[in-house]
């Protein structure tokens, strides 16, 4: 594990009202799968529910899944409160369906990558252990 001692935390979440949550599951499996440990919120969840749990739970990562539209409220809005709650340094990243151009507007804002339909699931993995490495990494390690 490229890691170190300690396992990549992963908060994957489902805000919003979308009750699509095929995807979530199986990237949330995905990073099991890969070595991640991975607290999965459920559906139905408000941007304040996963910050709280974010923060509770000491994650480096919040991945949410986005389908409903709503992106360029619920993306930022959750950036806006983890900023608040002290924890800027969890990466926010996620996916669902987004066009490109959102996608860039949500970097500008400080969102992390965000992924699109028929992605590799090891895209997400790979982007999160660079991300990791770069950001939660001790240094000489």
């Amino acid at each position: 594990m490229n890691e170190g001692d300690r396992k990549i935390r992963v908060l994957v979440a489902k805000p919003g009202l979308d009750g699509h949550d095929r995807g979530a599951k199986v990237i949330a499996s995905v990073f099991r799968d890969a070595g991640f440990e991975v607290v999965y919120t459920g559906l139905h969840q408000t941007p304040e529910m996963i910050v709280a749990a974010a923060v509770q739970e000491d994650v480096d990562v919040v991945a949410m899944s986005v389908l409903s539209g709503a992106h360029m409220t619920l993306f930022p809005r959750v950036k806006d409160l983890l900023d608040a709650e002290g924890a800027d340094d969890i990466l926010l990243t996620g996916g669902g369906i987004i066009p490109e151009e959102d996608m860039q507007t949500l970097k500008e804002k400080g969102i992390g990558r965000l992924f699109g339909p028929g992605t590799p699931t090891t895209d997400a993995v790979a982007y999160i252990r660079e991300w990791f490495q770069e950001n939660r990494q001790p240094e000489g390690v």
